[in-house]
């Protein structure tokens, strides 16, 4: 078992575990803790707990200090001088005229650095951006590109399921989803559904996506022939979970459908089944969601090249 506490560092914004120290910490309570990123200005939002090591990713960050008065009026000064810095960066831009979005401002605790988030569809030569904004806010710039992924989970909002987004709540890493996800999970192939609020396809589509795939190995294919206890018949549909087939049987010049448990069928003569291909009978639909699979490609490039720092 390992002591933690949870740190919050932004609202709406996901938490991180931290390893106390010796300091007893209580929930609403300001720290400073050690991060990849340098000393940041956090808030409790778990209070001293044990957790069992498997639920832990090692190592722990440390909690540096509770916070004392003049760090937490800094805080509350700099913060207060985040619109106006946005709204200056906004002018900038605008007069170099950078193909870019800005996202938001945001002031270290301690006014050492000013980090302004943004997106753009490529690749920005920023330098003289930053040199400009340097001499007018007295401290260092940071420019951070974003993906539209990121730029959603800084915002903040709710999904249509109707609870916080996944991604400002605990999802910490933004993993590779697709269409083929969601055509394995039987959803309707309508782009409004199976898009997030960041006009993505949505995160959640991965979190079932492993279960599906392995019962889909032992289940008929969609247009399969099988062999059924009221004679032979073809595949129109599969409830993956439950495991359930519907099968169409023609017989005397009429069709008609029942369901059976997979154990109890024999599959005759399967069928290949081209996972990548989009099928459906709305045109527009079909664009849209050709439109979807090629941002999904460029996002992790993009992705992939803010990573690597091209």
């Amino acid at each position: 078992m390992k002591q933690i506490v949870g740190i919050n560092f932004k609202n709406p914004g996901k938490m991180y575990y931290f390893d106390p120290g010796d300091f007893k910490l209580e929930k609403g309570m300001h720290v400073i803790v050690d991060t990849a990123m340098g000393e940041e200005y956090g808030e409790v939002t778990i209070a001293n707990k044990e957790m069992e090591d498997s639920k832990v990713a090692e190592p722990l960050k440390k909690v540096i200090r509770i916070t004392t008065q003049r760090e937490d009026k800094m805080r509350q000064e700099f913060t207060a001088k985040e619109k106006e810095a946005f709204s200056q960066c906004l002018e900038k831009i605008k007069e170099f005229d950078l193909p870019m979005k800005l996202i938001e401002a945001e002031y270290k605790y301690d006014g050492s650095k000013l980090t302004f988030y943004f997106s753009s569809e490529k690749r920005i030569d920023f330098r003289e951006l930053v040199k400009v904004l340097a001499s007018i806010f007295k401290t260092r710039i940071e420019m951070r590109q974003i993906g539209v992924r990121d730029e959603v989970k800084r915002l903040g909002g709710n999904g249509i399921c109707g609870r916080q987004l996944c991604c400002c709540s605990f999802l910490r890493n933004f993993e590779a989803v697709s269409i083929k996800m969601a055509k394995e999970q039987n959803m309707s192939l309508n782009p409004s559904k199976i898009s997030g609020n960041c006009g993505r396809l949505m995160c959640c589509l991965k979190y079932e996506h492993n279960v599906y795939t392995d019962k889909l190995k032992s289940l008929p294919k969609i247009g399969a022939e099988v062999k059924t206890q009221d004679g032979v018949g073809e595949v129109s549909s599969v409830e993956t979970l439950k495991e359930v087939i519907r099968v169409k049987f023609h017989e005397n010049g009429e069709t008609f459908f029942k369901k059976y448990n997979a154990k109890d069928v024999v599959v005759i003569k399967d069928v290949t089944i081209e996972d990548d291909k989009i099928e459906t009978d709305n045109e527009e639909d079909l664009k849209e969601l050709q439109k979807l699979e090629k941002l999904e490609k460029e996002e992790k490039k993009l992705g992939n090249k803010i990573k690597k720092g091209e």
